[in-house]
């Protein structure tokens, strides 16, 4: 035994702050420190609500007045609706985010309910040949919209588990595109065309930043793609939009009508608008104005000074959104960001795109600036799991992890020189150290 002891080192006691490469990886500054990207993207959030609250009341104020004999009607509702939404966005955003890994299946199983209760007969609303919302009275929830949430807190959750088998199809691939499928063909069912991509772009989003290879990523954008434009062209309406996006003066009192007056009204603001209030296209010539078409309404009031502040917002979005998934602590936190980051920006790219005639009309609302509270209380609930993500970034310095290990052998005089704890014996010469 004596001599064993001689043959074995005990291993040295670790220096006081010293930290293994996981444990700094995992661990994560508190949820309440400020950071670069959680003010820029609160400033972010906030601007696009307040334009929001104040284009609502400028686009809906004539329609408005005409309904309910006031025109504050859908300004009070948006406002009520920003007001719950920041208190959601405030409350998630205090808490951990790691903490919402536990509710992804229950999110999962709230979504596929509403999804389904709202085909039933007598349950879900229809309006305009559409059956997407279900409630009673003043208060109506659009499930596609909580389908957004569930389905990236679920694809989250469950890759930032398995980030290390991504290359196993049966057990990250499979279950993403199976659940995945399951929501979007519940949503098409509604039908909500527009929604589906977001869908669709949340799933590929999270599947790429997990790691998956671009070679699968292209098959399934190209499959995606694919059936996208055959469910499209199957149903009159739609194939009607596409064909009339090509040359919507074709049809100008059909299917064109919008597209026509939302450039009309783009022309008419010019380089600096005709001033807040001032719109000619609210006056009836534009449907939805407060709605999917908000964005020309700003082009026209504000021109396209107003309109290029709009869209900067939603690009210095995607910017700190990307930075917080790039300096995210954990792999959870990294998914969930991308994740948030794709669908506000593809949604806002698909609204602005159909308002200003270079892709088919799809009906997605403008996120933070259309009128609709459902819309709004969700985004505002993934805002604040995006602020938390970015209340934890990593800094850069201290919890970069060093890589084990000298890369370059160094003279023996250079190495700093280390004292042997009293009492430990010396290895015999030749004899294999355990460090």
């Amino acid at each position: 035994m004596s001599r064993l002891r001689g043959l074995v080192k005990p291993r040295p006691p670790k220096a006081p702050g010293s930290r293994s490469r996981l444990h700094r990886l995992s661990s994560s500054p508190p949820s309440g420190r400020r950071t670069a990207e959680s003010v820029g993207l609160l400033g972010v959030i906030v601007s696009l609500n307040l334009i929001g609250l104040v284009m609502v009341l400028s686009a809906s104020s004539v329609v408005s007045l005409e309904t309910y004999d006031t025109s504050w009607y859908y300004f009070k509702r948006q406002a009520i609706w920003a007001g719950i939404g920041l208190v959601v966005m405030v409350i998630v955003q205090r808490v951990d985010y790691h903490r919402w890994r536990r509710f992804a299946p229950l999110a999962l199983w709230v979504t596929f309910g509403l999804l389904v209760a709202v085909l039933i007969p007598g349950v879900g609303l229809n309006v305009n040949g559409a059956t997407r919302w279900i409630g009673y009275g003043p208060v109506v929830i659009q499930p596609s919209e909580v389908a957004k949430l569930g389905l990236l807190l679920y694809c989250a959750e469950l890759l930032g588990r398995r980030i290390k088998l991504i290359h196993v199809f049966t057990m990250t691939v499979r279950p993403v595109l199976t659940v995945s499928i399951g929501i979007i063909g519940l949503v098409m069912l509604q039908p909500n065309l527009g929604t589906s991509i977001v869908l669709g772009t949340i799933m590929i989003t999270v599947l790429f930043v997990a790691g998956m290879p671009w070679k699968p990523i292209v098959g399934l954008g190209a499959g995606i793609v694919a059936v996208t434009g055959m469910l499209a062209w199957a149903a009159p309406y739609r194939r009607a939009r596409i064909l009339t996006f090509l040359h919507p003066e074709a049809d100008p009192q059909g299917s064109g009508y919008q597209t026509l007056q939302a450039w009309m009204a783009m022309a008419e603001g010019g380089v600096s608008g005709v001033g807040v209030g001032a719109s000619r296209a609210k006056w009836g010539f534009l449907p939805f104005a407060h709605t999917d078409f908000i964005f020309a309404i700003i082009a026209e009031e504000f021109g396209f000074l107003g309109a290029a502040v709009v869209i900067s917002l939603f690009g210095a979005l995607a910017f700190l959104g990307v930075r917080t998934a790039m300096r995210a602590p954990d792999a959870f936190g990294m998914l969930l960001a991308a994740g948030i980051t794709a669908w506000f920006v593809v949604q806002a790219f698909v609204n602005i795109g159909a308002v200003v005639g270079v892709l088919p009309i799809t009906g997605v609302p403008l996120p933070f600036v259309s009128s609709g509270g459902s819309s709004l209380v969700t985004s505002m609930a993934a805002c604040g799991l995006l602020l938390n993500v970015a209340r934890q970034v990593r800094s850069g310095r201290s919890d970069v992890p060093v890589p084990a290990g000298p890369t370059t052998r160094t003279s023996t005089s250079s190495r700093p020189r280390t004292e042997r704890p009293t009492g430990t014996p010396r290895p015999a010469t030749g004899t294999p150290v355990r460090v």
